[in-house]
């Protein structure tokens, strides 16, 4: 499915939030949505799976303009994984990633064994299948994740959000939660802090600052060294590893006087 943010405005507390965002985002691509804290990055995702009418523009689903989608096709259509996973009910792993399912089913209806097996299979994926029968609340941080990763799995929308999905994780799980995303064949929007590994995993790169869209398109056209350092107020570089090609940016700090902390050079640069 396509999605598409056809001049988005968002006011907050009376203060516009996001201003004039174009944007289009092929069937079955893998967007990364990154800009500092502030820039408008969670807000323009609740714009597309809350299906609340921005304050100017549409956002729209091959068309469908979502503020006009029933809640329930809606979320059938958008799976969403959150920032912060719930700990404060006593619900167990499995019966979490099951409330994934309650779009599919009609109200007050139980778990189907077409239910049951899509929640094991999300377990799964999610390397959390030895954790079914914990509750949520003994979990920690990185395990709660991706639990929220499988639940997100099991709602089975054919576009998945993703709002910091790399939080609390240890670079294995952010490395292994990336490679089942990228491999669902579905069309993702993730939020995401790290540069390396949006650029890693993601065939296009959206850039907001300040509520505004400055940049969007492959990460090795967008993700320069000067536009990164402009928007995120570092010193960013670009070294290319011997033998594979593959590109890591390196940052560093500005000084107080607004100039730069000469970085450590490494072996190729750009």
């Amino acid at each position: 499915m396509t999605i598409s943010f056809e001049g988005v405005d968002v006011a907050l507390g009376g203060r516009v939030v996001l201003r004039g965002i174009d944007l289009t985002i092929g069937r079955g691509r893998i967007v990364g949505l990154v800009g500092p804290n502030g820039s408008g990055k969670s807000t323009l995702l609740r714009t597309l799976f809350t299906g609340r009418r921005p304050l100017r523009g549409r956002v729209c689903v091959d068309g469908d303009d979502v503020a006009e989608l029933a809640p329930r096709v809606l979320a059938r259509t958008v799976s969403v994984m959150l920032q912060d996973a719930p700990s404060d009910f006593d619900l167990t792993v499995r019966e979490t990633v099951l409330v994934g399912r309650a779009p599919h089913r009609p109200p007050f209806t139980r778990d189907s064994p077409e239910d049951l097996r899509i929640a094991d299979e999300s377990l799964r994926a999610a390397d959390v299948a030895d954790l079914g029968d914990r509750l949520m609340r003994q979990l920690s941080g990185g395990q709660r994740q991706r639990v929220m990763l499988a639940r997100a799995l099991a709602q089975d929308g054919e576009i998945l959000v993703l709002d910091e999905p790399t939080n609390h994780l240890d670079i294995s799980h952010q490395l292994d939660l990336m490679r089942v995303v990228t491999g669902l064949g579905k069309t993702v929007i993730a939020a995401l802090h790290d540069l390396n590994i949006a650029a890693s995993f993601c065939d296009d790169i959206a850039v907001l600052d300040a509520g505004n869209l400055v940049a969007f398109g492959r990460p090795d056209v967008v993700l320069t060294p000067a536009r990164v350092s402009d928007v995120f107020r570092v010193t960013a570089r670009v070294a290319v590893e011997e033998g594979t090609g593959a590109r890591a940016m390196t940052f560093h700090p500005l000084t107080p006087s607004g100039g730069n902390h000469p970085p450590s050079s490494p072996r190729r640069t750009e």
